[in-house]
């Protein structure tokens, strides 16, 4: 329950500035309803209406549960959360928008060995942060993103709070 007579500053560092879930692509939410069939094969010997109703209820739940499974890309305040991982922003460095043949080399041969990463298949944007903090190990933040220009806007955002 929010208080509504909270001063608006309060509110605002509380706010949700950028939110996304790195939800699998089409194409794989599709190959997972395709145990619909497998299942409606199955019980098909016994009741074809049931069998059909249980293959969809079956790729109904699987499609559902990929979805609610995928790590969320999130900056409240002056925090950025990427999956498991949060660290407030005055942390990090000047975040870094990459797409095409620089996202995959990031993603692949020059991958920093030391950072955090929370990159998915069928994302091609990726927003590379340096951590600048010099007791913490983990060197970089390495973050798949679909709209990674806006995930870098709000970084910086919320830096300058």
């Amino acid at each position: 329950m929010q208080n509504v007579n909270a001063p608006a500053e309060g509110i605002a560092s509380t706010a949700r500035t950028y939110q996304e879930r790195l939800t699998p692509s089409l194409k794989i939410l599709a190959g997972a309803a395709i145990v619909s069939p497998m299942v409606a094969l199955v019980f098909v010997q016994y009741d074809r209406i049931v069998a059909i109703g249980l293959g969809v209820l079956t790729a109904i739940v699987v499609v559902f549960l990929l979805v609610m499974a995928a790590p969320i890309v999130r900056i409240r305040g002056t925090e950025l959360k990427a999956g498991r991982a949060h660290i407030d922003v005055s942390l990090l460095g000047e975040p870094r928008v990459l797409e095409g043949e620089d996202a995959r080399h990031v993603r692949g041969v020059s991958i920093d060995t030391q950072g955090w990463h929370l990159i998915r298949g069928g994302i091609a944007g990726i927003v590379f942060v340096p951590n600048i903090d010099p007791d913490d190990p983990v060197t970089s933040w390495t973050i798949s993103s679909r709209t990674p220009d806006r995930l870098a806007a709000a970084i910086e955002r919320a830096q300058r709070r």
